[in-house]
């Protein structure tokens, strides 16, 4: 007899963990500004009339997401996808070049390479973190590529491989130190998509390094539903100062210092993150090691709470990480392809109907019209655990109810 997965019984436990009834609304991850300065800060924005794109709130926004991640450089930002995008051009990706990165990931990944008129190239992930697998990685580099007067193309549409970007998905770290040595290897730039991993640390060098201080160039996203928000808003970090000036100029409108007249030097953007978001910022930043002790708390209750469920494991960190658990996930183990989407949807449609807006994985970006075309690897492990992965409510303040 076909054993039914308890599906009542698992939306149950989630419900318990949230400490909320079932049938009260919960969200996988929302914004929390109790017990912080984020009002005192947005007042002193508003009564010095300095709201716009520059002020001390981005100075002092910016020197703490320096000191925290240990990076000598950032430029905050109005988003992160526009993070994303001037950090591959100040890398130098141009108009019809390739940039590899895994499928599964938020669409704004590939749309920023995108953006620059590049070409997104697929790699495949590992199933343990769900991050961009370095031995595919490099097992494609060896199928498809070759180094021509210090530049890597791809033999096969001859265009140029120009940067390499992991995604440290869910605030999980990739195996980032694998893939950094392939980049150095093949002498690729490395851009880490760290957007979502903000307080997430891989052990290296018998020390603790901050993801998003791996890669060239690498960028953190601060949108509303992010471990601290901004509103919106994101952060470009590097320890390379010609990099970190050239976007800083970029970012606004390439204009020369000057008191009063408009002289610019190149075709910009306009892409600084306005004050009033940086003091939000700011003030999360004073809270973020609380924020994160929470989510520690609650991942671990989830941990505790489903363990008793066959056919499914909470997706657990590498031995070698520090998690933020931005979204604590669980991954369905079931074998049988057509059952596993059967159970998958039958959860998240009960789960919704009760008011618990649990979240499945991203579709695949290679599965959309626009990139169905890329080139890709053989990309069977983002293919199946696509379907496997459900997030959980994260919010630290789930905790605090």
């Amino acid at each position: 007899m076909k054993k039914v997965f308890p599906v009542d019984k698992l939306i149950e436990k989630i419900f318990e963990v949230s400490n909320l009834a079932i049938g009260e609304k919960v969200v996988v991850h929302e914004p929390y500004f109790k017990n912080t300065n984020a009002l005192n800060y947005v007042s002193q924005c508003i009564n010095s009339g300095w709201v716009s794109t520059a002020g001390e709130w981005v100075n002092k926004f910016e020197n703490q997401i320096c000191d925290y991640t240990g990076s000598k450089f950032a430029v905050a930002v109005s988003n992160g996808t526009v993070a994303l995008r001037l950090a591959l051009f100040v890398s130098g990706v141009k108009n019809d070049e390739e940039v590899i990165m895994p499928p599964l990931s938020f669409v704004a990944t590939a749309n920023s390479v995108s953006h620059l008129g590049a070409i997104p190239h697929f790699v495949d992930i590992e199933p343990h973190s769900l991050g961009l697998c370095p031995f595919a990685l490099q097992k494609r580099l060896e199928e498809i590529a070759e180094k021509k007067n210090g530049k890597v193309f791809n033999k096969h549409t001859g265009k140029r491989i120009a940067a390499v970007i992991p995604v440290h998905v869910f605030g999980s770290p990739a195996k980032i130190s694998e893939i950094k040595k392939i980049c150095n290897i093949w002498e690729i730039p490395l851009v880490e998509d760290a957007a979502e991993a903000l307080g997430s640390w891989v052990k290296f060098k018998k020390s603790l390094k901050h993801c998003g201080t791996f890669g060239d160039v690498s960028i953190i996203s601060f949108n509303g539903n992010k471990i601290i928000s901004t509103g919106g808003g994101g952060v470009l970090i590097t320890d390379n100062s010609l990099l970190a000036t050239k976007a800083r100029h970029l970012s606004t409108t390439a204009k020369a210092p000057h008191p009063w007249a408009f002289e610019h030097d190149e075709i910009a953007w306009n892409d600084r993150l306005p004050n009033v978001n940086a003091a939000i910022g700011s003030s999360q930043m004073e809270v973020l090691e609380e924020r994160l002790k929470l989510k520690r708390k609650l991942y671990e209750k989830y941990c505790q709470k489903l363990n008793c469920f066959e056919g499914l494991e909470v997706i657990k960190e590498n031995s070698n990480c520090i998690n933020n658990n931005w979204l604590v996930s669980i991954r369905l183990t079931i074998n049988n392809q057509n059952e596993l989407k059967e159970i998958r949807d039958k959860i998240l449609n009960i789960a919704h109907s009760k008011n618990l807006f649990l979240r499945p994985s991203w579709n695949l970006i290679n599965s959309f019209k626009m990139y169905k075309d890329v080139p890709a690897g053989d990309l069977k492990i983002a293919q199946d655990q696509s379907f496997r992965i459900i997030n959980l409510p994260s919010s630290p303040q789930l905790l605090i109810k």
